[in-house]
């Protein structure tokens, strides 16, 4: 078969290196559930996405080393990043991408790119089993979005502490966990971490998708729809958020680190 192209991009990243690293890879057509999995856990990254041209945009499909999501932003973001930077559609063209979580539009203003995703409520929930034990603090709110549970702390040390006992994830059935703190380190409004061991991450980078959460979730509490979020990982990563009705913009920027032939 012929070579496919294949990219590495740092998401939500100033610089290489800073960020979460997604693969992209450019598929002329379809291939199998089986196939892209299998690509997914070769890359080894919190994700690897999968774009297919048709008659009105791409195709978009993301898998983590071991299973397919129904939403990723930072793959998202890089994968938009991709085709401008290949030319595969011009730098002044918008991208849209049909996704399992409906249409998803990409496009380039004042040096960044701004994702339009859905917006994702959330509700008061019961901590499940051994969270709060897997966490090691008391959190000050439990709730469940349509992916994860968001956990809300007293404040932002609380959030760069965490030193989570992932064995004890067993009993949170959800794709992952958000964990949230109002923050005190300027130019930022929110910090966040993401743990998702289920789905073969312990701890994520930078969670695009999650911070459709977290723009709802402190919407209210900050009594705001812009705000500057910053997810305290190792390497770190920079959002900009904008809550717009049932819809999120968030903004960020992407490095491609590498790009190669896939010939598997």
């Amino acid at each position: 078969m012929n070579a496919i192209p294949l990219y590495q991009v740092d998401a939500f990243a100033e610089r290489p290196f800073e960020g979460n690293p997604a693969a992209v890879c450019l598929l002329p057509e379809a291939r199998s559930e089986s196939w892209m999995q299998s690509v997914a856990q070769e890359m080894n990254l919190s994700e690897t996405a999968f774009v297919v041209p048709r008659q009105d945009g791409f195709d978009l499909r993301w898998y983590t080393p071991v299973r397919e999501v129904e939403l990723c932003g930072h793959a998202t973001l890089a994968s938009a990043h991709v085709l401008w930077e290949a030319g595969v559609i011009p730098q002044d063209t918008g991208a849209r991408f049909h996704s399992k979580s409906g249409v998803l539009l990409a496009g380039q203003r004042h040096g960044k790119i701004w994702l339009d995703f859905p917006a994702d409520q959330v509700e008061p929930a019961d901590p499940p089993d051994g969270l709060e034990e897997a966490l090691g603090i008391k959190p000050q709110y439990v709730g469940r979005g349509r992916f994860d549970y968001l956990v809300e702390f007293e404040s932002e040390r609380d959030i760069r502490a965490l030193l989570p006992r992932f064995d004890l994830f067993e009993g949170v059935v959800a794709r992952g966990v958000i964990t949230t703190a109002r923050a005190t380190t300027a130019p930022y409004d929110v910090v966040s971490r993401y743990f998702a061991p289920a789905y073969g991450i312990d701890e994520d980078p930078v969670t695009g998708s999650a911070h459709c959460t977290l723009a709802c979730h402190w919407s209210t509490r900050l009594d705001k729809t812009e705000f500057n979020a910053f997810q305290a990982s190792a390497r770190g990563g920079v959002l900009a958020l904008r809550l717009a009705g049932d819809r999120v913009q968030i903004g960020g920027r992407a490095v491609t680190v590498f790009q190669g032939e896939l010939r598997a």
